[in-house]
């Protein structure tokens, strides 16, 4: 039962991000200006982000943040590259191919990161069903392409 939530929760969130996409995109043609929505974005993001922390009484032992690794904190910038990537394709190739492109890019490298074991909790070895699926994801954003 467990497992169903998780699973539940993700699908929801990955139906978030094409309306969030719809949303930045409005705000950045209403600043005439991408990068201040998506700082505007982050900035609201983050105001939330205290919130719910604050809410759910989360505590932060500031010397614990010397021990979070130097790679760690890319995290941030690949988040603000992604949003805004988003923001800047969006309105150029629609919500369909956008997504359809960045299902298959996040496909392709969890593949590669579970695979090898890197940032996961437990390796997943590349199999003939994982490789049918990333190319039946592929065939899909080519068949959006061109129709």
């Amino acid at each position: 039962m467990e497992k169903i939530f998780w699973i539940v929760l993700v699908l929801v969130a990955g139906a978030m991000l094409p309306v969030q996409a719809g949303l930045n995109n409005q705000m950045g043609k209403a600043l005439a200006s991408p990068a201040w929505a998506v700082l505007i974005s982050f900035f609201v993001g983050t105001i939330a982000m205290l919130a719910y922390v604050a809410v759910t009484k989360q505590p932060l032992q500031l010397q614990t943040l010397k021990d979070v690794p130097l790679s760690a904190w890319i995290a941030g910038i690949l988040g603000a590259v992604y949003v805004t990537s988003v923001v800047l394709a969006f309105p150029k190739l629609g919500a369909a191919l956008t997504f359809g492109l960045i299902v298959g890019g996040q496909l392709t490298i969890s593949l590669l990161l579970d695979h090898f074991n890197i940032l996961v909790q437990a390796p997943h070895q590349v199999n003939w069903y994982r490789v049918v699926g990333m190319i039946l994801i592929i065939a899909g954003v080519v068949i959006i392409r061109k129709f």
